[in-house]
């Protein structure tokens, strides 16, 4: 009787490749860096102003706006503010044009149309709330805070007035030379040419405000 032929083991050169895992990467945030960039650009371009004037106006360097441009650096918020005053719009105005198939007149938001602005290098992103690419001097924003999103160690001014209320977790707001921590169900208003600067103490909760910007009328 004829034994079967022994199986021959399977060595690594004839072992069947599998297919390398892809990395999971997100696109999302250098996207949100090159769309942010490109409004700044165009902003600027449409206020004829040079990179020249506006890194002077701003006490930046003409190459770090210009790397903003391009989307191949992350601002702060403190940063983007400052430039939106520079370039004499709102924040608001960075968040993009209104859409194109705005049925609501400017008047209304649906949720799934809010525009957002994602600084996920300090774990902050702002929802707009109204209409955007308006022209309005006030703007309603819902604000993110990760565990320990912040707006960095410098205190930062811009034009207009600004308030919320916070309405999940806890926020540390300092304004001059005096600091809050505010739990869900406080407010605040400030003059926004006063220093401030705001983050979320806590390690395992993010925080999430309801924020009003009103900037000063052109002109």
């Amino acid at each position: 009787m004829r034994k079967g032929a022994a199986a021959k083991p399977v060595t690594a050169r004839g072992a069947a490749k599998r297919p390398a895992k892809k990395l999971d990467r997100k696109p999302a945030e250098p996207a949100m860096d090159l769309t942010v960039g490109r409004r700044i650009r165009d902003l600027r371009r449409t206020k004829e102003m040079s990179l020249e004037t506006v890194a002077a106006h701003a006490d930046l360097s003409i190459g770090f706006i210009s790397q903003i441009e391009r989307g191949l650096s992350s601002p702060s918020l403190r940063v983007l503010a400052t430039l939106a005053d520079v370039l004499g719009v709102g924040i608001a105005a960075l968040f993009g044009a209104a859409p194109k198939d705005d049925s609501a007149g400017g008047v209304v938001t649906r949720e799934v149309q809010r525009a957002e602005l994602k600084l996920w290098r300090t774990g902050i992103s702002k929802q707009l709330l109204s209409p955007a690419g308006s022209e309005s001097r006030l703007n309603l924003f819902l604000v993110h805070l990760e565990p320990g999103g912040n707006t960095g160690d410098e205190f930062y001014t811009h034009d207009g007035e600004e308030a919320g209320l916070v309405l999940e977790g806890e926020m540390t707001l300092t304004v001059d030379t005096e600091t809050w921590t505010l739990k869900q169900g406080d407010s605040f208003r400030f003059a926004s040419r006063r220093p401030h600067r705001f983050s979320n103490p806590a390690r395992d909760a993010k925080a999430v405000v309801l924020w009003v910007n009103c900037v000063t009328a052109a002109g």
